[in-house]
């Protein structure tokens, strides 16, 4: 189950670029 969710946030952040990963991660950590 770990796996297959962690594949899936991958495949979601995939297409994002590195200004938007990292707002998503502080969103995450907030």
């Amino acid at each position: 189950v770990y796996y297959y969710n962690n594949k899936r946030i991958r495949t979601k952040l995939a297409g994002k670029t590195p200004v938007e990963y990292r707002n998503l991660s502080d969103q995450l950590i907030a």
